[in-house]
């Protein structure tokens, strides 16, 4: 119950008050260049890293990036921005 009503708060608040719905749900952002450059900000932190994938754990499932050429250029708590040739991008409610 109390889970639903926070739901509709944040509704409200994003629609009432013009808040980024990311930064009021908790969601991640992600600003992709082209299939060269990605940056991903609001993520719960770093599962598997390879030269071909990048899974990142989310508030809500997780994140999955593949390609190739990977290359960690920044890496902070909630932030990281991944350089190489990016193929696919998918959510993964698990």
């Amino acid at each position: 119950m109390a889970k639903k009503w926070g739901q509709k708060v944040r509704s409200w608040m994003t629609k009432n008050m013009e808040l980024p719905q990311d930064v009021v749900m908790d969601l991640p952002r992600i600003t992709m260049v082209g299939q060269i450059h990605i940056y991903i900000e609001n993520h719960r932190g770093l599962i598997t890293f390879s030269d071909q994938e990048l899974r990142l754990l989310l508030k809500q499932g997780q994140l999955l990036i593949k390609g190739q050429a990977f290359v960690i250029k920044t890496i902070l708590p909630e932030e990281i921005l991944l350089e190489g040739k990016i193929d696919q991008v998918l959510y993964l409610n698990e």
